[in-house]
């Protein structure tokens, strides 16, 4: 039997950032014993900015088109998105379901955050990333207008239950926005802020969005509302604890 994971990722044009999908993809691929390891990315925009620089990243359509037409039998899909969403429905789902008869074994694997353990394992993850000389920790959300967007304020409401209070949550393209927590952190009495993406790579949100020096940046934000502001510009692909809840979920699915 021909055996394949497809590891499909939104993907980055950041060079830096790509530290973060390396390492999962790594992570996965070790897990997947006996299995040939592919990539895959649902950006256009990506792949046709990596194509200029001389980088040929397939879609999900080309990588499950290859693999059929190479008599691969059992084909699972590992996506690296955080959340059942738009992505996770439109271009995962609906790429796989159109190649699924061309293969006799396989099927889309979870999103990082997937159930209810899987919030309450992210939260005690993402908690523990505050520093101790920051008041309180903010996370940037991507967001989006699927109902999966809920996951954001469970999170922060999975994070108060667990008696972490100084650990908030808000969305660049969802909601909660920044202007929810503003009030929040006041409330705390915070006034040194640690301020990290809470997206699989600290690609272009986390880069300018939330780091950078131009006015309508988060940091610029916070700071011009009298908060002391530090950013940390790194992936959560980088932490070993994602990696390992990455890991355990497709574990689960070649079983």
């Amino acid at each position: 039997m021909k055996k394949a994971l497809v590891i499909v990722s939104f993907g980055t044009t950041y060079e830096r950032a790509r530290r973060s999908i390396d390492a999962v993809e790594r992570a996965l691929a070790q897990a997947a014993e006996g299995y040939e390891v592919f990539r895959a990315y649902t950006s256009s925009i990506v792949r046709k900015v990596l194509k200029s620089r001389g980088e040929i990243v397939p879609s999900l359509e080309e990588a499950l088109e290859k693999l059929a037409n190479e008599s691969y039998d059992t084909v699972f899909v590992q996506p690296t998105h955080l959340l059942y969403g738009n992505e996770y429905e439109k271009k995962i789902q609906l790429a796989y379901t159109r190649y699924c008869g061309r293969f006799l074994y396989g099927h889309v694997c979870k999103p990082l955050i997937a159930d209810n353990d899987d919030l309450l394992k992210m939260a005690e993850i993402l908690a523990a990333l505050k520093p101790d000389d920051a008041d309180a920790l903010l996370l940037m959300g991507h967001g989006t207008t699927h109902f999966a967007n809920m996951v954001y304020p469970a999170m922060q409401t999975a994070l108060r239950l667990q008696g972490h209070p100084n650990v908030v949550v808000a969305t660049v393209e969802g909601w909660p926005t920044l202007e929810n927590p503003i009030d929040e952190l006041r409330a705390l009495g915070a006034k040194h802020i640690e301020l990290r993406p809470m997206m699989l790579v600290a690609g272009d949100h986390a880069q300018n969005d939330m780091a950078g020096d131009d006015a309508d940046s988060w940091k610029s934000h916070l700071t011009a509302a009298g908060f002391d502001v530090h950013c940390t510009v790194e992936g959560l692909g980088e932490l070993e604890d994602v990696q390992r809840l990455y890991v355990e979920h497709l574990k689960a699915e070649l079983k």
